[in-house]
Protein backbone atom coordinates (compact mmCIF):
# COMPACT_ATOMS: atom_id res chain seq x y z
CA UNK A 1 0.00 0.00 0.00
CA UNK A 2 3.05 2.28 0.81
CA UNK A 3 4.62 1.76 -2.90
CA UNK A 4 1.57 2.21 -4.42
CA UNK A 5 0.93 6.02 -1.99
CA UNK A 6 4.72 6.64 -3.74
CA UNK A 7 3.91 6.09 -7.22
CA UNK A 8 0.55 7.94 -6.95
CA UNK A 9 2.82 11.30 -5.76
CA UNK A 10 5.89 10.34 -8.11
CA UNK A 11 3.45 10.57 -10.84
CA UNK A 12 1.13 13.83 -9.63
CA UNK A 13 4.65 15.28 -9.45
CA UNK A 14 5.66 13.96 -13.38
CA UNK A 15 2.58 15.55 -14.31
CA UNK A 16 2.96 19.08 -12.92
CA UNK A 17 6.79 19.23 -14.19
CA UNK A 18 5.75 18.47 -17.85
CA UNK A 19 2.97 21.50 -17.21
CA UNK A 20 5.69 24.17 -16.09
CA UNK A 21 6.69 26.12 -19.09
CA UNK A 22 10.10 26.62 -20.27
CA UNK A 23 12.43 29.19 -19.38
CA UNK A 24 11.29 31.16 -22.65
CA UNK A 25 7.94 30.00 -22.34
CA UNK A 26 7.97 31.49 -19.07
CA UNK A 27 9.44 34.69 -19.33
CA UNK A 28 7.15 35.19 -22.49
CA UNK A 29 3.83 34.19 -20.73
CA UNK A 30 4.90 35.86 -16.92
CA UNK A 31 5.84 39.25 -18.30
CA UNK A 32 2.02 39.75 -19.03
CA UNK A 33 1.50 38.81 -15.58
CA UNK A 34 4.31 40.87 -13.84
CA UNK A 35 3.11 44.14 -15.61
CA UNK A 36 -0.41 43.36 -14.80
CA UNK A 37 0.42 43.19 -11.41
CA UNK A 38 2.60 46.38 -11.14
CA UNK A 39 -0.61 48.40 -13.15
CA UNK A 40 -2.93 46.67 -10.72
CA UNK A 41 -4.10 49.28 -8.43
CA UNK A 42 -3.36 48.01 -5.53
CA UNK A 43 -6.27 46.56 -3.86
CA UNK A 44 -6.08 44.24 -1.12
CA UNK A 45 -7.63 41.59 0.50
CA UNK A 46 -8.16 41.39 3.92
CA UNK A 47 -9.05 38.23 6.33
CA UNK A 48 -11.68 38.82 8.71
CA UNK A 49 -12.18 35.25 10.38
CA UNK A 50 -10.16 34.13 13.48
CA UNK A 51 -7.56 31.38 12.65
CA UNK A 52 -7.73 29.43 16.35
CA UNK A 53 -4.66 28.05 15.68
CA UNK A 54 -2.00 27.42 19.27
CA UNK A 55 -0.79 30.57 19.63
CA UNK A 56 -4.09 32.56 19.27
CA UNK A 57 -5.38 30.21 22.11
CA UNK A 58 -2.27 30.78 23.87
CA UNK A 59 -3.04 34.60 23.94
CA UNK A 60 -5.99 34.39 24.58
CA UNK A 61 -5.13 32.52 27.97
CA UNK A 62 -2.58 35.46 28.88
CA UNK A 63 -5.49 37.59 28.66
CA UNK A 64 -7.10 38.01 32.23
CA UNK A 65 -10.34 39.26 32.81
CA UNK A 66 -9.53 42.70 33.97
CA UNK A 67 -8.13 42.91 30.06
CA UNK A 68 -11.40 41.41 28.25
CA UNK A 69 -13.01 43.84 30.02
CA UNK A 70 -10.93 46.82 29.40
CA UNK A 71 -11.25 46.01 25.55
CA UNK A 72 -14.84 45.82 25.48
CA UNK A 73 -15.08 49.41 27.19
CA UNK A 74 -12.73 50.46 24.87
CA UNK A 75 -15.01 49.20 22.15
CA UNK A 76 -18.05 51.17 23.71
CA UNK A 77 -15.95 54.30 24.17
CA UNK A 78 -14.81 54.17 20.09
CA UNK A 79 -18.21 53.78 19.53
CA UNK A 80 -19.23 56.86 21.17
CA UNK A 81 -16.29 58.70 19.63
CA UNK A 82 -17.74 57.68 16.59
CA UNK A 83 -21.11 58.70 16.93
CA UNK A 84 -19.94 61.75 18.27
CA UNK A 85 -17.38 62.67 15.20
CA UNK A 86 -20.24 61.76 12.56
CA UNK A 87 -22.44 64.16 14.03
CA UNK A 88 -20.15 66.90 14.45
CA UNK A 89 -18.84 66.19 10.53
CA UNK A 90 -22.62 65.73 9.45
CA UNK A 91 -23.29 69.64 11.21
CA UNK A 92 -20.44 71.31 9.87
CA UNK A 93 -21.31 70.03 6.28
CA UNK A 94 -24.83 71.19 6.59
CA UNK A 95 -24.02 74.04 8.42
CA UNK A 96 -21.56 75.57 5.52
CA UNK A 97 -23.91 74.39 2.86
CA UNK A 98 -26.68 76.23 4.58
CA UNK A 99 -24.93 79.08 4.81
CA UNK A 100 -23.00 79.36 1.17
CA UNK A 101 -26.13 78.57 -0.66
CA UNK A 102 -28.08 81.44 1.61
CA UNK A 103 -25.23 83.67 0.92
CA UNK A 104 -25.69 82.93 -3.19
CA UNK A 105 -29.47 83.49 -3.07
CA UNK A 106 -29.25 86.37 -0.69
CA UNK A 107 -26.58 88.26 -3.10
CA UNK A 108 -28.78 86.90 -6.19
CA UNK A 109 -32.08 87.92 -5.15
CA UNK A 110 -30.37 91.44 -4.33
CA UNK A 111 -29.34 92.14 -7.45
CA UNK A 112 -32.32 90.98 -9.73
CA UNK A 113 -33.93 94.03 -7.92
CA UNK A 114 -32.41 95.90 -10.64
CA UNK A 115 -31.25 93.44 -13.37
CA UNK A 116 -31.50 90.00 -13.89
CA UNK A 117 -28.91 89.38 -16.05
CA UNK A 118 -26.20 91.06 -13.17
CA UNK A 119 -28.29 88.78 -11.34
CA UNK A 120 -27.70 85.47 -12.97
CA UNK A 121 -23.84 86.02 -13.81
CA UNK A 122 -23.50 86.68 -10.11
CA UNK A 123 -25.64 83.03 -9.33
CA UNK A 124 -23.78 81.68 -11.91
CA UNK A 125 -19.84 82.84 -10.53
CA UNK A 126 -20.77 81.73 -7.35
CA UNK A 127 -22.01 78.09 -8.26
CA UNK A 128 -18.74 78.30 -10.56
CA UNK A 129 -16.50 78.70 -7.55
CA UNK A 130 -17.67 76.09 -5.16
CA UNK A 131 -17.64 73.54 -7.43
CA UNK A 132 -14.32 74.11 -9.07
CA UNK A 133 -13.51 74.38 -5.46
CA UNK A 134 -14.74 70.89 -4.90
CA UNK A 135 -13.16 69.24 -8.05
CA UNK A 136 -9.76 70.48 -7.30
CA UNK A 137 -9.75 68.89 -3.84
CA UNK A 138 -11.04 65.68 -5.36
CA UNK A 139 -8.05 65.98 -8.51
CA UNK A 140 -5.34 67.46 -6.77
CA UNK A 141 -5.40 66.28 -2.74
CA UNK A 142 -7.60 63.64 -1.96
CA UNK A 143 -8.56 61.46 -5.46
CA UNK A 144 -9.78 58.78 -3.30
CA UNK A 145 -12.47 60.94 -2.60
CA UNK A 146 -14.41 60.93 -5.32
CA UNK A 147 -17.78 59.58 -6.13
CA UNK A 148 -20.27 58.46 -3.00
CA UNK A 149 -17.80 56.42 -1.59
CA UNK A 150 -20.58 53.92 -0.56
CA UNK A 151 -19.33 50.71 -2.79
CA UNK A 152 -15.60 51.40 -1.83
CA UNK A 153 -17.23 51.05 1.80
CA UNK A 154 -19.29 48.28 1.08
CA UNK A 155 -16.15 46.55 -0.37
CA UNK A 156 -13.81 47.20 2.62
CA UNK A 157 -16.86 45.68 4.98
CA UNK A 158 -16.50 42.76 2.71
CA UNK A 159 -12.90 42.23 2.53
CA UNK A 160 -11.94 44.18 -0.19
CA UNK A 161 -9.46 47.01 0.55
CA UNK A 162 -8.77 49.88 -2.16
CA UNK A 163 -6.05 51.90 -1.51
CA UNK A 164 -6.25 55.34 0.33
CA UNK A 165 -10.31 55.23 0.71
CA UNK A 166 -9.82 55.71 4.70
CA UNK A 167 -7.08 57.95 5.10
CA UNK A 168 -7.07 61.35 7.07
CA UNK A 169 -7.03 63.61 3.73
CA UNK A 170 -9.80 61.29 1.78
CA UNK A 171 -11.79 62.37 5.30
CA UNK A 172 -10.74 66.50 4.70
CA UNK A 173 -11.48 65.85 0.84
CA UNK A 174 -15.09 64.25 1.26
CA UNK A 175 -16.00 66.99 3.74
CA UNK A 176 -15.04 70.26 2.04
CA UNK A 177 -15.79 68.28 -1.86
CA UNK A 178 -19.05 67.92 -0.63
CA UNK A 179 -19.42 70.86 0.84
CA UNK A 180 -18.73 73.10 -2.85
CA UNK A 181 -20.58 70.13 -4.92
CA UNK A 182 -24.08 70.42 -3.07
CA UNK A 183 -23.55 74.36 -2.24
CA UNK A 184 -22.74 74.38 -5.75
CA UNK A 185 -26.17 73.25 -6.73
CA UNK A 186 -25.32 70.47 -8.71
CA UNK A 187 -27.70 67.63 -8.00
CA UNK A 188 -25.92 65.42 -5.68
CA UNK A 189 -26.52 64.95 -2.41
CA UNK A 190 -24.91 64.41 1.05
CA UNK A 191 -26.09 61.21 2.13
CA UNK A 192 -23.09 58.36 0.29
CA UNK A 193 -20.39 61.12 1.16
CA UNK A 194 -21.66 61.32 4.96
CA UNK A 195 -21.04 56.99 5.23
CA UNK A 196 -17.33 57.38 3.83
CA UNK A 197 -16.98 60.38 6.27
CA UNK A 198 -18.12 57.67 8.93
CA UNK A 199 -16.08 54.83 8.03
CA UNK A 200 -12.98 57.41 7.56
CA UNK A 201 -13.66 58.60 11.14
CA UNK A 202 -13.99 55.19 12.69
CA UNK A 203 -11.05 54.01 10.67
CA UNK A 204 -8.86 56.71 11.84
CA UNK A 205 -10.04 56.23 15.29
CA UNK A 206 -9.28 52.11 15.00
CA UNK A 207 -5.74 52.73 13.98
CA UNK A 208 -4.74 55.59 16.98
CA UNK A 209 -5.34 58.70 14.42
CA UNK A 210 -2.50 59.63 11.39
CA UNK A 211 1.00 58.76 11.08
CA UNK A 212 1.60 61.29 7.80
CA UNK A 213 0.02 64.31 9.19
CA UNK A 214 1.40 63.68 12.65
CA UNK A 215 -2.07 63.41 14.36
CA UNK A 216 -1.58 60.42 15.91
CA UNK A 217 -2.00 58.92 19.90
CA UNK A 218 -0.88 56.04 21.42
CA UNK A 219 -3.67 56.12 23.79
CA UNK A 220 -6.07 54.76 21.01
CA UNK A 221 -3.81 52.61 19.20
CA UNK A 222 -5.71 49.68 20.73
CA UNK A 223 -6.73 47.16 17.86
CA UNK A 224 -4.56 45.41 15.78
CA UNK A 225 -6.08 43.31 14.14
CA UNK A 226 -8.36 43.93 10.71
CA UNK A 227 -11.83 42.30 12.30
CA UNK A 228 -11.60 44.48 14.82
CA UNK A 229 -10.83 47.65 12.59
CA UNK A 230 -14.00 46.42 10.52
CA UNK A 231 -16.37 46.78 13.56
CA UNK A 232 -15.34 50.06 13.78
CA UNK A 233 -16.05 51.28 10.45
CA UNK A 234 -19.03 49.06 10.74
CA UNK A 235 -20.22 51.16 13.23
CA UNK A 236 -18.93 53.98 11.19
CA UNK A 237 -21.36 53.34 8.39
CA UNK A 238 -24.02 52.95 10.20
CA UNK A 239 -23.55 56.80 11.69
CA UNK A 240 -23.11 58.33 8.15
CA UNK A 241 -26.98 56.56 7.64
CA UNK A 242 -28.29 58.07 10.30
CA UNK A 243 -27.07 61.42 10.40
CA UNK A 244 -27.60 61.51 6.69
CA UNK A 245 -31.30 60.04 7.26
CA UNK A 246 -31.57 61.15 10.76
CA UNK A 247 -32.84 57.54 11.03
CA UNK A 248 -30.49 55.23 13.70
CA UNK A 249 -32.66 52.18 12.70
CA UNK A 250 -31.49 53.09 8.89
CA UNK A 251 -28.15 52.64 10.21
CA UNK A 252 -28.63 49.36 12.26
CA UNK A 253 -30.42 48.22 8.94
CA UNK A 254 -27.66 48.69 6.73
CA UNK A 255 -24.92 47.36 8.86
CA UNK A 256 -27.05 44.12 9.28
CA UNK A 257 -27.38 44.01 5.33
CA UNK A 258 -23.17 44.30 5.08
CA UNK A 259 -22.16 42.74 7.90
CA UNK A 260 -23.32 42.26 10.82
CA UNK A 261 -24.58 38.76 12.26
CA UNK A 262 -23.01 38.91 15.69
CA UNK A 263 -25.37 40.69 18.63
CA UNK A 264 -22.93 42.34 20.39
CA UNK A 265 -21.35 44.73 17.32
CA UNK A 266 -25.41 45.24 16.80
CA UNK A 267 -25.48 46.13 19.61
CA UNK A 268 -22.72 48.72 19.26
CA UNK A 269 -24.03 49.79 16.10
CA UNK A 270 -27.72 50.83 17.63
CA UNK A 271 -25.71 52.37 20.00
CA UNK A 272 -24.46 54.80 17.78
CA UNK A 273 -26.36 55.44 15.75
CA UNK A 274 -28.52 56.43 18.50
CA UNK A 275 -25.66 58.94 19.68
CA UNK A 276 -25.73 60.38 16.23
CA UNK A 277 -29.61 60.93 16.45
CA UNK A 278 -29.35 62.33 19.89
CA UNK A 279 -26.73 64.81 18.34
CA UNK A 280 -28.23 66.13 15.39
CA UNK A 281 -31.27 66.78 17.41
CA UNK A 282 -29.29 69.15 19.87
CA UNK A 283 -27.59 71.06 17.08
CA UNK A 284 -31.21 71.25 15.51
CA UNK A 285 -32.66 73.02 18.83
CA UNK A 286 -29.20 75.07 19.03
CA UNK A 287 -29.01 76.17 15.74
CA UNK A 288 -33.17 77.19 15.84
CA UNK A 289 -31.80 79.73 18.48
CA UNK A 290 -30.12 81.68 15.85
CA UNK A 291 -26.66 80.86 16.74
CA UNK A 292 -26.03 79.10 13.41
CA UNK A 293 -26.09 82.26 10.88
CA UNK A 294 -29.00 83.89 8.79
CA UNK A 295 -29.36 80.47 6.63
CA UNK A 296 -28.12 77.94 9.37
CA UNK A 297 -31.30 76.41 10.66
CA UNK A 298 -32.83 74.52 7.59
CA UNK A 299 -29.84 71.84 7.03
CA UNK A 300 -31.44 68.98 8.83
CA UNK A 301 -34.63 67.32 8.24
CA UNK A 302 -36.49 65.78 10.88
CA UNK A 303 -39.68 64.50 9.75
CA UNK A 304 -42.63 65.87 12.53
CA UNK A 305 -45.81 63.65 12.17
CA UNK A 306 -47.28 65.22 15.32
CA UNK A 307 -49.90 67.23 13.40
CA UNK A 308 -50.27 64.93 10.34
CA UNK A 309 -53.00 62.08 9.36
CA UNK A 310 -53.27 59.37 11.74
CA UNK A 311 -55.45 56.82 9.61
CA UNK A 312 -55.85 56.40 5.97
CA UNK A 313 -58.58 54.67 3.65
CA UNK A 314 -58.34 51.50 1.34
CA UNK A 315 -58.83 53.73 -1.89
CA UNK A 316 -55.35 55.61 -1.11
CA UNK A 317 -53.64 51.70 -1.41
CA UNK A 318 -53.91 52.05 -4.96
CA UNK A 319 -52.37 55.24 -6.04
CA UNK A 320 -49.42 54.23 -3.59
CA UNK A 321 -48.97 51.26 -5.28
CA UNK A 322 -49.09 53.23 -8.68
CA UNK A 323 -46.52 55.39 -7.71
CA UNK A 324 -43.87 52.74 -5.95
CA UNK A 325 -43.74 51.16 -10.17
CA UNK A 326 -43.51 54.16 -11.40
CA UNK A 327 -40.62 55.21 -8.82
CA UNK A 328 -39.19 51.72 -9.30
CA UNK A 329 -38.98 52.05 -13.66
CA UNK A 330 -38.03 55.41 -13.04
CA UNK A 331 -35.17 54.48 -10.96
CA UNK A 332 -34.65 51.43 -12.93
CA UNK A 333 -34.15 53.78 -16.29
CA UNK A 334 -31.93 55.77 -13.75
CA UNK A 335 -29.90 53.69 -13.07
CA UNK A 336 -29.00 52.07 -16.27
CA UNK A 337 -28.56 55.43 -18.08
CA UNK A 338 -25.95 56.38 -15.24
CA UNK A 339 -24.42 53.09 -15.86
CA UNK A 340 -23.90 53.82 -19.69
CA UNK A 341 -22.94 57.49 -18.78
CA UNK A 342 -20.01 56.70 -16.39
CA UNK A 343 -18.98 53.73 -18.54
CA UNK A 344 -18.76 56.63 -21.72
CA UNK A 345 -17.04 58.83 -19.40
CA UNK A 346 -14.66 56.26 -17.73
CA UNK A 347 -13.21 55.08 -21.35
CA UNK A 348 -13.23 58.30 -23.40
CA UNK A 349 -13.36 61.41 -21.31
CA UNK A 350 -11.03 60.16 -17.97
CA UNK A 351 -8.37 59.04 -20.14
CA UNK A 352 -7.30 62.39 -20.94
CA UNK A 353 -6.27 63.38 -17.77
CA UNK A 354 -7.33 65.88 -14.85
CA UNK A 355 -7.80 68.82 -16.86
CA UNK A 356 -10.68 67.12 -18.59
CA UNK A 357 -12.12 66.37 -15.83
CA UNK A 358 -12.41 69.87 -14.41
CA UNK A 359 -14.05 71.20 -18.08
CA UNK A 360 -16.21 68.97 -17.64
CA UNK A 361 -17.29 69.55 -13.55
CA UNK A 362 -17.21 73.02 -15.21
CA UNK A 363 -19.50 72.84 -18.10
CA UNK A 364 -22.08 70.73 -15.94
CA UNK A 365 -21.86 73.60 -13.69
CA UNK A 366 -22.91 75.96 -16.39
CA UNK A 367 -25.59 74.24 -17.68
CA UNK A 368 -26.91 73.91 -14.23
CA UNK A 369 -27.05 77.15 -12.95
CA UNK A 370 -28.60 78.20 -16.72
CA UNK A 371 -31.60 75.66 -16.09
CA UNK A 372 -31.80 76.71 -12.84
CA UNK A 373 -32.27 80.07 -13.23
CA UNK A 374 -33.63 80.18 -16.81
CA UNK A 375 -36.56 77.42 -16.20
CA UNK A 376 -38.84 79.70 -14.18
CA UNK A 377 -38.37 82.61 -16.40
CA UNK A 378 -40.70 80.44 -18.47
CA UNK A 379 -42.97 79.35 -15.61
CA UNK A 380 -45.92 82.09 -14.52
CA UNK A 381 -46.19 83.16 -11.43
CA UNK A 382 -49.84 82.23 -9.03
CA UNK A 383 -51.53 84.31 -6.84
CA UNK A 384 -50.65 84.11 -2.96
CA UNK A 385 -52.78 81.92 -1.15
CA UNK A 386 -54.68 82.47 1.75
CA UNK A 387 -52.80 81.56 4.60
CA UNK A 388 -53.82 80.93 8.32
CA UNK A 389 -53.11 83.58 10.68
CA UNK A 390 -50.97 80.95 12.88
CA UNK A 391 -48.65 79.13 9.93
CA UNK A 392 -45.85 80.87 10.11
CA UNK A 393 -45.58 81.05 6.21
CA UNK A 394 -45.21 84.25 4.17
CA UNK A 395 -46.71 84.81 0.68
CA UNK A 396 -44.00 85.71 -0.85
CA UNK A 397 -41.15 85.29 1.58
CA UNK A 398 -38.64 87.93 1.85
CA UNK A 399 -36.15 88.08 -0.87
CA UNK A 400 -32.91 85.94 -0.22
CA UNK A 401 -34.45 83.59 2.55
CA UNK A 402 -35.24 79.89 2.68
CA UNK A 403 -38.67 78.87 2.58
CA UNK A 404 -42.06 78.58 0.75
CA UNK A 405 -43.24 81.20 -2.09
CA UNK A 406 -40.27 82.82 -3.95
CA UNK A 407 -41.62 86.07 -6.00
CA UNK A 408 -38.80 85.01 -9.34
CA UNK A 409 -39.91 87.48 -11.59
CA UNK A 410 -43.41 87.89 -11.21
CA UNK A 411 -45.45 91.10 -12.14
CA UNK A 412 -47.08 91.67 -8.91
CA UNK A 413 -45.94 91.81 -5.39
CA UNK A 414 -49.02 89.08 -3.87
CA UNK A 415 -47.55 86.24 -6.65
CA UNK A 416 -45.25 83.85 -6.28
CA UNK A 417 -43.40 81.56 -8.96
CA UNK A 418 -43.87 77.56 -8.05
CA UNK A 419 -40.55 76.20 -9.82
CA UNK A 420 -38.32 79.29 -8.55
CA UNK A 421 -39.28 77.24 -5.02
CA UNK A 422 -37.94 74.36 -5.65
CA UNK A 423 -34.93 75.55 -7.66
CA UNK A 424 -33.83 78.73 -5.20
CA UNK A 425 -33.50 76.46 -2.33
CA UNK A 426 -31.89 74.31 -0.82
CA UNK A 427 -31.99 70.59 -1.52
CA UNK A 428 -33.46 69.84 2.41
CA UNK A 429 -35.53 72.76 1.85
CA UNK A 430 -36.67 71.79 -1.33
CA UNK A 431 -37.97 68.44 0.06
CA UNK A 432 -39.37 69.89 3.06
CA UNK A 433 -41.65 72.23 1.20
CA UNK A 434 -42.60 69.61 -1.58
CA UNK A 435 -43.76 67.45 1.64
CA UNK A 436 -45.22 70.24 3.69
CA UNK A 437 -48.60 69.61 4.35
CA UNK A 438 -49.94 72.96 4.85
CA UNK A 439 -48.83 74.02 0.90
CA UNK A 440 -50.46 71.27 -0.50
CA UNK A 441 -51.82 73.38 -3.83
CA UNK A 442 -48.04 74.95 -3.84
CA UNK A 443 -46.31 73.54 -6.98
CA UNK A 444 -48.11 72.76 -9.99
CA UNK A 445 -47.41 69.61 -12.08
CA UNK A 446 -45.74 70.99 -15.02
CA UNK A 447 -43.38 72.66 -12.24
CA UNK A 448 -43.11 69.09 -10.44
CA UNK A 449 -42.33 67.32 -13.73
CA UNK A 450 -39.73 70.02 -15.01
CA UNK A 451 -38.05 69.80 -11.73
CA UNK A 452 -37.58 65.92 -11.97
CA UNK A 453 -36.04 66.29 -15.34
CA UNK A 454 -33.94 68.73 -14.22
CA UNK A 455 -32.82 66.76 -11.59
CA UNK A 456 -32.51 63.65 -13.35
Amino acid sequence: MLSSYIQDGLGSARHAWSRLPDSERASDEFEGIEFATLGSSGVESLDYEIIENHAYREEQAQRGKLYRCYHIMVKWFFSLLIGIGTGLAAFFINLAVENFSGWKFAATFSIIQHSYLAGFLVYMLFNLALVLSSVYIVTRFAPAAAGSGIPEIKGYLNGVDAPGILLFRTLIGKIFGSIGSVGGGLALGKEGPLVHTGACIASLLGQGGSTKYHIQSRWLHVFQSDRDRRDLVTCGCAAGVAAAFRAPVGGVLFALEEVTWRSQLMWRVFFTSAVVAVFVRSAMGWCKNGNCGHFGSGGFIIWDISGGQEDYSFRELLPMAVIGVIGGLLGSLFNQLTLYITRWRRNYLHKKGNQTKVIEVCLVSLITSILSFGLPLLRKCSPCPESEANSGIDCPRPPGTYGNYVNFYCSKDKEYNDLATIFFNTQDDAIRNLFSAKTFHEYSAKSLVTFLIRVT
